[in-house]
């Protein structure tokens, strides 16, 4: 890695508090790997047919693998009220808003550290911790993903007429330019 692009990343790091916590948690994310791999395999299993929230859409097709966010909201959402020495989510919680939304920043600011970084497997780990602490700040927030999902769909349908808007008048535009051969 270049030496200017390390001290923006070490100054980016310093700034956030994130230090050393990014490099001791890229050691144990390979230390904690199969406990972790172990844990998911058993929740997989557990709640397979729990799926609340319903399948993501993508081209018109279902994308079964989108529809974990909604299984691991229903996971936190059962355990909120959980042993905080069985569930990690139940301790977050129990710990209040402060410190969920607290967590929700860390996850963020370690994304951006590694995306700065070029760090793409580092990057992959840190965006399922952030989409892990962002659903924990949903239960935290009494907010469903369907109501995530509501306003997503939303804003697609807006983006795609203002995008067809767009095209018509591109069109337009070009056929008046060109589409006339009567201009001497």
């Amino acid at each position: 890695m270049p030496k200017s692009r390390k001290n923006t990343l070490d100054a980016l790091a310093l700034k956030s508090g994130l230090a050393g916590s990014a490099k001791r948690k890229t050691a144990q994310r390979t230390k904690g790997s199969k406990k972790r791999q172990a844990r998911a395999d058993a929740i997989t299993r557990t709640d397979a047919t729990d799926s609340s929230s319903g399948p993501l859409v993508a081209d018109g097709q279902p994308d079964d693998r989108a529809t974990v966010l909604g299984r691991i909201w229903s996971i936190i959402e059962r355990h909120k009220d959980g042993d905080p020495e069985l569930s990690h989510s139940a301790r977050l919680l129990e710990k209040g808003t402060i410190r969920v939304v607290q967590k929700l920043g860390e996850e963020a600011i370690e994304c951006l550290i590694e995306a700065l970084a070029g760090n793409r497997v580092a990057l992959i780990g840190e965006s399922a911790d952030l989409l892990y602490h962002l659903l924990v700040v949903w239960v935290n927030a009494g907010i469903k993903p369907e109501e995530v999902w509501a306003e997503l769909e939303r804003r697609e349908r807006v983006s795609l007429v203002a995008g067809q808007s767009r095209n018509t008048l591109r069109k337009l535009s070009g056929a008046l330019v060109t589409g006339t051969t009567k201009i001497p």
